[in-house]
């Protein structure tokens, strides 16, 4: 029988093995929630997968539908969705809503809160008071907190209460007062330390470490080391994962966008016109008419 060639942006069925196509986590058939389980089992099969941020019902509804197995409720919605210049002032009242908005909208997905700047720094008790909410009242599947060695504790202890953690070292924006966007384990010393920090994560209980800003031939030493997935982003090609920021991807987000972002669509260009359109036709008296007219 002739092999129908994949759908563009779809891989290709012969490239997962076929006793792994039905338990993958991108195009897999299962309709349950996505656990943290899958995710190692991922790693463990050498699958590599997708993870967007998402930050509304609607939205993650949409990724839901295409097959995004992980979405991060970012605390990037201080950049992308509430107006702030850093992810610094987000809230966990704010991080609470957005995550539950998210849950709602979504039925396959594993969902991933980010611990907001002040919410987990104080210790691990904190972090645990903090990640109960996102749990309990938004219904997350696991959450995110930046840090390596120093963020130890907090993991270990979030765990031990049976809380998965996916950890985040290189470049920590909520650190952006003290480390600015800059590249991070570029040298000797510093390379040596984000390694440090990923065992330690690793070490503390975490099931997943992202890698943000982190030279590529860093990131697949630290792949290759761990055997928890890495989830990168703007760490190159060798990542067990990518995530990015999804109004980055989808062209929504104005202004310049980092390196290492790809662009799929244009949507502050499609959004732009057709508000231009709808203001056109009611100026001009076209809309509504007969047919949009309720009697």
């Amino acid at each position: 029988m002739t092999q129908l060639p994949a759908a563009q942006g779809q891989p290709a069925q012969s490239a997962l093995k076929p006793s792994d196509s039905s338990k993958a986590l991108y195009g897999g058939k299962s309709t349950r929630r996505i656990t943290v389980r899958d995710i190692t089992a991922a790693k463990e099969r050498g699958e590599k997968w997708p993870m967007l941020t998402a930050y509304d019902a609607m939205t993650a509804s949409v990724f839901d539908e295409a097959g995004i197995p992980v979405m991060l409720v970012g605390d990037s919605a201080g950049n992308c969705h509430l107006g702030y210049e850093t992810t610094v002032p987000v809230t966990l009242d704010e991080m609470t809503m957005l995550s539950a908005a998210v849950v709602r909208g979504t039925q396959r997905a594993l969902i991933v809160a980010d611990l907001p700047f002040g919410s987990y720094q104080e210790g691990p008790v904190q972090a645990l008071r903090s990640a109960t909410r996102l749990v309990k009242e938004a219904g997350v599947g696991a959450v995110k907190l930046e840090g390596g060695e120093r963020s130890h504790r907090q993991i270990e202890l979030l765990v031990e209460s049976g809380i998965p953690v996916m950890a985040h070292i290189g470049l920590t924006p909520q650190s952006v007062n003290a480390m600015g966007y800059r590249v991070q384990g570029r040298g000797e010393e510093a390379a040596a330390q984000l390694l440090r920090d990923a065992k330690a994560v690793q070490d503390a209980g975490a099931f997943a470490v992202v890698l943000e800003l982190v030279p590529a031939e860093l990131a697949a030493e630290v792949t290759r080391t761990l055997h928890i997935p890495t989830v990168g982003i703007g760490a190159g090609p060798d990542t067990d994962a990518q995530v990015l920021v999804w109004t980055d991807m989808l062209g929504l987000t104005g202004g310049r966008v980092p390196k290492f972002v790809k662009k799929y669509a244009d949507l502050r260009q499609v959004m732009g016109d057709a508000a231009k359109a709808f203001a056109e036709d009611v100026v001009g008296g076209t809309f509504p008419l007969e047919e949009h007219s309720v009697h």
